[in-house]
């Protein structure tokens, strides 16, 4: 018999199949919106007062944040005790742009494009970036029985009516050139024989928009954007950080402080505008959750904007993704993207119950996969954790046979590597810490209240409210980082730079002080310690 999971898993599973017939006829309904609120108060864990601190100094000062974010907003700068001379300019450019994944790399393009100097600086190497890591697919509105207002229509109730207009409007407006752009730069989308693309349904969406290249999209829209970085000629430095935000004798960001990964040495990056694009925050495993980010996400654009003078919104926002890989544990917290329940899948408990709609909201669902565990309907697996199955033998029952291999095969090798066909047996899943819905606020144009500095991408706050639907990410990334491209090149023109300072990292240093906060941590934090490799004293 094939049994690729311990004893008790298989006889949970013969339950699950023993339901599934059943299961195939009748999908579990929606929730009501009371339904959903009850849910999502008892079990996500934002709605846990546990996990978040009160923020005692800064713009913020009073709001509520997750506990670790909190601790690296009220620790010091690394430059209150490394001294660097900034007047000893190693880089002088136009547009600055800090990260460089989907983000940064399409605002990247967009300057070039536009004439200015531009130049990426990225902490790990160009593309290393949760955009690399997205998989389920890209929305667009652009077929014959949708349209941008629908989109923006579940975009905004999706976010709990909490986003701001103005940028839910320019990320659904503009998503169908988004996704033109990307077709023409190269991106190998799924298309039919004629030509034109595969939709599917994700959750939360009223319409198929759902654009993907397999289940490998995030990365085939990296490596597009790459090679278009460097084909283009643009300067990258890797393995390099931004540290703290320069500003100048008139309040404007007149660059950055850079810190090589390898060497330790710092240098300085002048510059007429700069655009913040460094990604999410899962790895500070907010809840001591598993996460699906990659290993740079400590959420320094937060704390780099923060320190100059930029106010957060919705920093206490967090996306659990509610299908993260929780067996076998070499995986665990890796995603498990949306799009396995979009061609079929369904959520079922250790009872064999499809206890919710596969395709409710993130949060909705994630909070459902919480309960049933704390409820004692979850699979119990080695160590003391629990989780649900995934029912992905339904996909090949629904599709046909060879639907796995071709519409997610990344899903299906990662999980080959352990020795489980999805095809054959479900996969246990429980959510991992995946999005950072909140961030810098900007307004409609990138632009925050630190004149000549721009948000683009997870970094910034207010685009997707409390919640953000699938493939609205590799969207924002796109829309919002080709939008600050164009706005930084066309406001560089206008800029002249007054003397340079880092005076608001020593009022910041200030105000820690007299808020007695001592952390006896610098930030931003840069690395998860568990990433470092520091020698000790034999």
């Amino acid at each position: 018999m094939y049994a690729p999971y311990p004893e008790n898993m298989m006889e949970s599973i013969k339950k699950v199949e023993a339901t599934r017939e059943a299961r195939m006829k009748t999908e579990p309904r929606r929730l009501t919106a009371e339904e959903k609120d009850d849910l999502l108060e008892k079990f996500h864990p934002d709605y846990n007062p546990d996990s978040f601190a009160e923020i005692k100094v800064g713009p913020n000062k009073g709001q509520k944040a997750p506990v670790e974010l909190a601790e690296m907003l009220h620790s010091t700068s690394r430059l209150m005790t490394d001294k660097v001379d900034i007047s000893k300019i190693d880089y002088d450019v136009d547009v600055l742009v800090i990260g460089g994944g989907g983000a940064g790399s399409s605002c990247a393009i967009e300057a070039h494009n536009a004439g200015a100097n531009v130049m990426i600086v990225t902490k790990l190497r160009i593309g290393d970036a949760n955009t690399m890591m997205a998989e389920g697919g890209i929305q667009a509105a652009d077929k014959e029985n949708d349209s941008p207002v629908q989109h923006y229509l579940d975009a905004f109730g999706g976010g709990h009516f909490k986003a701001k207009p103005e940028l839910v409007k320019r990320l659904t407006s503009e998503a169908p050139e988004a996704i033109q752009w990307l077709n023409r730069l190269g991106v190998e989308f799924d298309k039919e024989d004629d030509g034109r693309m595969v939709t599917t349904h994700g959750g939360g969406t009223s319409r198929k928009r759902m654009h993907a290249a397999k289940d490998y999209s995030g990365a085939e829209i990296m490596r597009t954007l790459r090679d278009e970085v460097i084909n283009l000629g643009i300067p990258v430095i890797e393995f390099t950080s931004a540290v703290e935000l320069i500003k100048d004798d008139k309040g404007q960001v007149a660059g950055a402080v850079l810190l090589n990964m390898e060497t330790g040495d710092y240098s300085v990056a002048r510059a007429k505008t700069v655009v913040i694009a460094t990604g999410g925050a899962g790895r500070m495993h907010y809840n001591g959750f598993p996460t699906s980010n990659h290993y740079g996400a400590t959420a320094d654009g937060l704390i780099l904007a923060y320190r100059a003078g930029a106010p957060l919104l919705y920093q206490d926002s967090i996306q659990y993704h509610p299908t993260g890989a929780v067996y076998p544990s070499q995986i665990l917290g890796a995603l498990v993207t949306e799009k396995v329940r979009s061609v079929g899948a369904q959520l079922v408990n250790a009872n064999g119950e499809a206890y919710i709609h596969p395709l409710e909201t993130r949060d909705v669902n994630a909070s459902g996969v919480i309960r049933e565990c704390r409820e004692g309907r979850g699979v119990d697996i080695p160590g003391g954790l629990k989780g649900v199955w995934l029912d992905t033998p339904m996909i090949e029952i629904l599709g046909g046979e060879g639907t796995i291999e071709k519409r997610i095969p990344a899903m299906f090798r990662m999980y080959m590597n352990y020795g489980i066909d999805m095809r054959k047996v479900p996969i246990l899943i429980y959510p991992t810490l995946h999005y950072q819905n909140g961030g810098v606020e900007i307004n409609g144009d990138g632009f925050t209240n630190i004149p000549n500095l721009l948000v683009a991408g997870e970094a910034a706050g207010g685009i997707h409210g409390t919640n953000r639907l699938m493939g609205n990410s590799l969207l924002d990334v796109i829309v919002f980082g080709r939008n600050a491209g164009k706005k930084a090149a066309a406001k560089y023109g206008e800029v002249t730079l007054g003397n340079m300072n880092l005076d608001h990292v020593a009022a910041y240093d200030k105000e820690l002080k007299d808020a007695g906060l001592d952390t006896h941590e610098v930030s931003p934090k840069l690395l998860p310690k568990y990433a470092r490799h520091e020698r000790t004293a034999e």
